[in-house]
């Protein structure tokens, strides 16, 4: 695939190649920055997450479950490479394979039936 944007700004598409049902319906979203901007993200992605009280119980069960053997998040002892880094998760317009804007409600659905977003994902579901 190749992409010449002109100007800054989001550029939405959906990948039309089956590479399987782990790809399918993948949405893609291109965010064209100035370098200043890319720069800076590239900065605060290289920061470890920071987590609110509210989110203590989520993390504790993280990490304690088998969430840790497939994914990673910086600054805690998750380390997993088999999935996506959830470092910044929360900070992403969509997840789920880009298959459902990234809400508390879907992750929370993503997490105990991946199916229910996205038929033949290899996340277990964890009930």
């Amino acid at each position: 695939m190749w992409f010449d944007p002109q100007q800054t700004g989001l550029y939405l598409g959906q990948c039309a190649q089956y590479c399987g049902t782990q790809h399918a319906k993948m949405l893609l979203r291109v965010y064209v920055q100035s370098g200043d901007e890319f720069n800076r993200w590239i900065e605060e992605q290289s920061q470890p997450a920071h987590a609110s009280a509210a989110v203590s119980e989520g993390q504790r069960i993280f990490e304690t479950t088998a969430c840790i053997n497939c994914h990673a998040v910086a600054g805690t002892a998750a380390d997993g490479r088999f999935g996506p880094d959830l470092t910044h998760l929360m900070s992403r317009e969509n997840d789920c394979f880009r298959a459902a804007p990234n809400t508390p409600e879907n992750l929370k659905l993503w997490i105990q039936n991946p199916d229910a977003i996205k038929p033949g994902s290899k996340m277990p579901a964890m009930d």
